[in-house]
């Protein structure tokens, strides 16, 4: 299982050791990560798991997709690195990641 390591918004840093196959939201949600909110179940529709990537990271993810980007251009607290961690799926090549949480809307 790959380690993935996310920091709260209040700056607490937790190592999760995440399953592959699963969204990074479920993994984070999982790790105990309770800012992770997830609303809408995964769908890319709430904008409630929105996660800022580590800069070393962005390229090595999967593109974002359009419903991902029609939400997170809602967000006031929009970042060239943000992401909705619902829509991206852990692989072992996600060893060691690193993610914060946004701010709440």
């Amino acid at each position: 299982m790959p380690t993935v390591w996310a920091t709260t918004r209040g700056g607490e840093t937790r190592q999760i050791e995440a399953r592959p196959g699963m969204s990074l939201k479920d993994n984070l949600k999982r790790g105990g990560m309770d800012e992770i909110l997830g609303i809408c179940g995964g769908c890319a529709s709430c904008g409630t798991c929105h996660v800022y990537v580590a800069e070393d990271w962005v390229e090595r993810l999967p593109p974002i997709q359009p419903d991902e980007e029609t939400i997170l251009a809602f967000s006031d607290w929009r970042e060239p690195n943000s992401r909705l961690s619902c829509q991206i799926k852990v692989t072992d090549a996600l060893e060691g990641l690193c993610v914060t949480v946004a701010p709440e809307d």
